[in-house]
């Protein structure tokens, strides 16, 4: 074997020497121990540490987004009873302008036949007016006039009046007879 060994020149940097195998060994062991001993267990710790860190954060934004669900679940509720009051109030607000409406028209009507009435009242009285003026003026242009016919003077009160009161009744008897 020395022959192959001789005859490649770097072959021997290529296989470590036994002392070196087992010195390498021994610090590769050491280093396992030490590494298992001191760094394995803080490394672990921090990784546990890390690992509730990041589920008490899971469990933290669970809490919220149950919360968050309740409170947006109490946002509709409140959100789903305001719109029902604001339907409510709309309503009432409807009911009640129609109403004033109702009432509005009552008093107008009322104003406006009390208007009428007191209209009709005083075209009555009028009336009544006019036609007692008319029939003194037209008893007494009868009178003249029937003195003018008959040449004599009808200055007798009550026979005027009985002449006059006669005059009319046949007015009004013809009047009514043509309607």
């Amino acid at each position: 074997m020395y022959l192959a060994e001789e005859t490649v020149p770097g072959y021997q940097l290529l296989i470590p020497q036994v002392p070196d195998i087992v010195w390498t060994l021994i610090f590769l062991v050491i280093f396992a121990v030490v590494f298992m001993k001191f760094v394995l267990p803080r490394l672990n710790a921090v990784l546990e540490e890390r690992a509730e860190k990041i589920e008490g954060g899971l469990a933290k934004a669970e809490q919220v987004q149950e919360e968050a669900d309740r409170m947006r679940a109490d946002q509709e509720q409140e959100l789903a009873a305001a719109r029902q009051e604001a339907a409510g109030i709309r309503e009432k607000a409807r009911q009640d302008g129609a109403r004033i409406v109702e009432e509005a028209k009552a008093r107008a009507e009322a104003e406006s036949e009390r208007v009428l009435a007191s209209g009709r009242q005083q075209l009555a009285a009028e009336r009544q007016t006019a036609s007692t003026q008319l029939r003194g003026e037209v008893g007494s242009l009868a009178s003249d006039l029937a003195s003018k016919i008959v040449g004599e003077s009808l200055t007798d009160d009550e026979r005027s009046s009985r002449v006059i009161d006669r005059f009319l009744a046949d007015l009004e008897s013809s009047a009514t007879a043509t309607r």
